[in-house]
């Protein structure tokens, strides 16, 4: 029998002691492990990823063509509602029944589509100037009961006074309730620009007398609302302005309004109620229709008059509802895609099959155009 390397030790030196010989053995153990070639593997981990033999990978050429992911941010949305002879509201158009052409260019649609439901930012904007003074409670009343009706889960609406100044009276929120305390909070305010409190023109009414007194800052309230809130928003916009329409001392002209409200594609609806017996007695008469019903068409909306009438402001804020409630969206890319900041005018077509006669056409509600605007400044 082979002698085994205790032994073997043990022949050559009898008197070592054991611990010594195998503190030896240890040493020299590890000095052959460390100096043989490494031929084989550990095993990999059950959770390693698999092992490839394949050859390395080709080095990139700087000759060859990167791709890349083109992203089209050149839409253009329209909301717009349609009508027929009568005014009554036709829900159920499809796509082929309408065209969009701008500057008079037919254009290729994209989508097309009833949104009913789709979320709904809303700006109500109050005229607490003098010349509300009769109508305030009015506005108070059906104006919250037209909030609790039309918001839904998704919708969110604010709530701004507009007379001397322009104030945030509510902020955004989805609440009917707290919107409608901050409507019962609106005060006539009549510390006009010239002091002469309660008569129209003087500083709280429609009708300017000399110089440039500040009394209704109706542009203002509208540039504001549309440029500091609504632009920062997506989707379906609209602001609905509660008004005898004649703006007096804002810093804004009304191009600029319109502007602010195209830019940041909101629709608005005024809505023109006046007490007209504070108007009687002036020469200059009454035109605030003329300003509100400019907005209101050039931005896709319209004006309703009032008056001083609860039942038709009533009917107003219903009217109102169902549109907003029946509307359409369409959405193109310009075949003029050229973001360079300049006004598009667009115009859209719609009519309704009528079996085996001519096609009817139909009114449609849309705005008058749109700023092509770089995607930084949308």
């Amino acid at each position: 029998m082979r002698p085994t390397a205790m032994q073997m030790f043990h022949r050559v030196w009898p008197n070592l002691p054991a611990r010594i010989f195998l503190a030896i053995l240890v040493a020299l153990t590890l000095l052959a492990s460390a100096t043989a070639p490494l031929h084989a593997q550990l095993a990999p981990s059950p959770d390693a990823a698999p092992i490839s033999n394949a050859p390395p990978p080709k080095p990139e050429s700087d000759d060859e063509p990167l791709t890349t992911l083109k992203v089209d941010v050149n839409l253009v949305s329209l909301y717009f509602t349609v009508k027929d002879k009568s005014g009554m509201l036709i829900p159920h158009l499809s796509k082929d029944d309408c065209s969009v052409a701008e500057d008079k260019e037919l254009q290729k649609l994209k989508n097309f589509q009833a949104e009913a439901n789709q979320p709904l930012t809303l700006g109500i904007l109050l005229d607490t100037s003098g010349s509300q003074q009769e109508v305030l409670p009015l506005e108070q009343d059906f104006g919250s009961q037209f909030l609790s009706r039309v918001l839904k889960s998704k919708d969110e609406a604010f709530l701004i006074s507009f007379d001397v100044d322009v104030d945030m009276l509510q902020d955004y929120t989805n609440s009917p309730r707290q919107l409608e305390r901050a409507m019962r909070k609106a005060e006539i305010n009549t510390a006009g620009g010239n002091g002469a409190a309660g008569i129209p023109g003087a500083g709280t009414g429609p009708v300017p007398i000399h110089g440039d007194p500040k009394g209704t800052l109706l542009y203002d309230a509208v540039y504001l609302a549309s440029n500091e809130k609504l632009s920062k928003e997506t989707g379906r916009k609209a602001i609905i302005i509660l008004s005898d329409g004649q703006d007096q001392g804002s810093r804004v002209k009304i191009a600029a309004a319109i502007e602010a409200a195209q830019k940041a594609n909101v629709i608005i609806y005024g809505i023109l109620i006046a007490d007209r017996g504070a108007y009687g007695g002036f020469s200059f008469g009454y035109s605030g229709d003329y300003a509100m019903k400019k907005m209101a068409e050039e931005t896709g909306g319209r004006l309703i008059d009032v008056g001083n009438n609860g039942k038709k402001l009533e009917a107003a804020f219903r009217q109102i509802e169902d549109e907003l409630r029946t509307q359409y969206v369409a959405s193109y890319t310009p075949t003029n895609d050229k973001a360079d900041g300049t006004y598009r005018k667009i115009a859209v077509s719609c009519k309704a099959s009528s079996g085996a006669g001519p096609a009817e056409e139909l009114k449609v509600q849309v705005r008058k155009g749109y700023y092509a605007l770089p995607p930084d400044d949308k």
